[in-house]
């Protein structure tokens, strides 16, 4: 089992770090805990030092031999530098190599694996140049737990509270005991989000979906060493790091993106809620409200899913492929019947109307429906069930490859 250390900044997540610890000496592994100043004012060293039994480091001027250079000691022993929560200060200190405590030191230090578990405020999550960090220290190769939604600390409501610890420890777990990915070096197709029909320049016919279920795959697949293209609807949260991230609209452009990313891909999944209908013609003007009843014409959208059927039966080697179906009732049956029709490889059912599933929440429950298997996940984070099916996509990819052998 390997060394970690875990970093813990100054935010109100870092009580949730000690479970993080917690969960990390289940698995097996040893903790140090590395506190910035900030950190022990939401979180007293004493905790850490109780349950880790070592020394809890708050400061890179410990008094003694060799003190100065106590970072590097560490930064060769351990496996993996995990900072959770991780501050918007913290990431940008790292992305700009600024070292003036021990955290930052450590990771300029070290040559283990980085893992960051970013927390903030919302507008702080979005500003510019916290994304610009992101991206660059992404770029280098630091992964990232994506944080959840909902009551923050500063009593707004959106993106930037700590993911759950149960969920970082998840992520440290495949970085400290990596598989044989099936995805690894795979090109990767996911689709999330909404698409929007225009009716006139501000009405539009669409739905709910908040593009979660989508990003959380692609943020899995990226994570297993996948080459990801997210082809994202119009969505109010903000899409994971990945490879190519395309934006689009409405349903014909999420189409020709797909197609043309699909051409060089191993797996597409279409998690993406796209509109079924739109209007056969958007009026260039705003419609003007009047008494009487409106009528609203009303035509299919491309079976963006069949496209990709038929392209994949013209290759060589077919794509893997997994649709969704958003269901309201008699959810299995019609399900298994889209499966068949749209001949594509897993299905992944769900009922919208079962509370804390479908869209707008962080969780789902589903049922992953295959040609000879069929799973069904209780309610739990969109991030397990995205684990759950990429397990079920390197299943069809390890099974192919042993067939083309023989």
């Amino acid at each position: 089992m390997a060394l970690v250390a875990l970093g813990v900044t100054g935010g109100i997540g870092a009580y949730k770090s000690v479970e993080v610890c917690r969960g990390l000496q289940k698995r097996g592994h040893d903790v140090v805990a590395v506190m910035t100043r900030a950190a022990t004012r939401f979180v007293g060293a004493l905790t850490f030092e109780a349950i880790t039994r070592r020394r809890v480091i708050t400061s890179q001027w410990k008094p003694g031999a060799n003190a100065d250079i106590e970072h590097i000691a560490i930064a060769d022993d351990i496996g993996l530098l995990l900072v959770a929560p991780c501050t918007a200060n913290v990431i940008g200190k790292f992305a700009n190599g600024i070292a003036d405590d021990f955290l930052s030191s450590l990771y300029l230090a070290t040559k283990a694996p980085v893992l960051i578990a970013p927390a903030m405020n919302t507008n702080m999550l979005d500003h510019d140049a916290v994304r610009r960090n992101l991206r660059t220290l992404a770029t280098r190769g630091v992964r990232f737990v994506e944080p959840g939604e909902g009551y923050l600390a500063c009593g707004w409501i959106g993106k930037g509270r700590l993911a759950e610890p149960d969920d970082i420890v998840a992520a440290a777990e495949r970085i400290l005991a990596p598989r044989d990915s099936a995805l690894r070096g795979r090109r990767v197709v996911v689709t999330a989000g909404p698409t929007f029909e225009d009716i006139d320049p501000v009405r539009y016919v669409g739905n709910r979906s908040s593009g979660r279920m989508g990003f959380a795959v692609a943020a899995a697949a990226h994570a297993r060493g996948a080459n990801v293209t997210l082809v994202a609807g119009p969505t109010t949260v903000e899409p994971p790091l990945a490879d190519e991230v395309i934006r689009v609209r409405r349903a014909t452009e999420m189409r020709d993106a797909v197609l043309r990313a699909a051409e060089h891909a191993d797996v597409v999944i279409m998690a993406a809620a796209v509109a079924d209908y739109s209007p056969v013609e958007a009026v260039p003007e705003k419609i003007a409200k009047t008494d009487a009843p409106m009528t609203l014409t009303l035509q299919r959208t491309p079976d963006i899913l069949a496209d990709l059927s038929q392209l994949s039966n013209r290759r060589p080697t077919p794509l893997v492929l997994v649709g969704f179906a958003a269901e309201t009732g008699d959810l299995l049956r019609k399900a298994r019947e889209k499966r068949a029709r749209k001949n594509v490889d897993l299905i992944v059912a769900n009922d919208v109307t079962t509370p804390g599933a479908g869209f707008e929440v962080e969780t789902n429950a589903v049922t992953i429906i295959g040609a000879d298997q069929e799973q069904t996940l209780p309610l739990q984070s969109k991030a397990r069930v995205a684990e759950a099916i990429l397990d079920r996509v390197e299943q069809l990819l390890k099974t192919r490859t042993a067939a083309a052998k023989h």
